[in-house]
């Protein structure tokens, strides 16, 4: 206990604790299913065929996307026609930043969606990662 109370010891305990839970905290969120790497989501869709849906608003949508993401914008999620049927099927969720998807996580595992992912970073993660992007084009009537 002595060494605990003399010569600032136990500012270094205390920075020791704090930065060791620090690199605990990412781990623990993975392992809920909550945020996915790039390289971590692209694995997911190539071997458990996940859906990528991109809650992004229709102009972010159309400026840029992940290559095959599907639109359901935030506020019509719950509604979209691109959500899997099957209830198991792995959902990976993004936004541009990323900032928004974890919100859609949740909202999509109290609709019964057993493997719901968030990509960290969003498409600006997915771009960075040198992964493909599309833009669409709307028709002009």
């Amino acid at each position: 206990m002595d060494f605990l109370l003399t010569n600032y010891n136990w500012a270094f305990l205390l920075v020791a604790m704090l930065s060791g839970g620090l690199l605990v905290v990412p781990q623990v969120q993975r392992l809920r299913g909550g945020v996915l790497t790039a390289a971590q989501a692209v694995m997911l869709i190539n071997r458990e065929r996940a859906v990528l849906i991109d809650i992004s608003e229709e102009a972010a949508f159309d400026k840029a996307h992940a290559a095959g993401a599907k639109s359901a914008p935030l506020d019509a999620l719950e509604k979209s026609k691109f959500l899997p049927k099957k209830k198991n099927i792995p959902v990976i969720v993004l936004c541009p930043t990323g900032s928004r998807a974890p919100r859609a996580v949740s909202m999509l595992k109290k609709l019964g969606h057993e493997s719901v992912h968030a990509l960290s970073g969003g498409t600006a993660a997915w771009r960075e990662a040198g992964l493909p992007i599309e833009k669409r084009e709307r028709e002009v009537a």
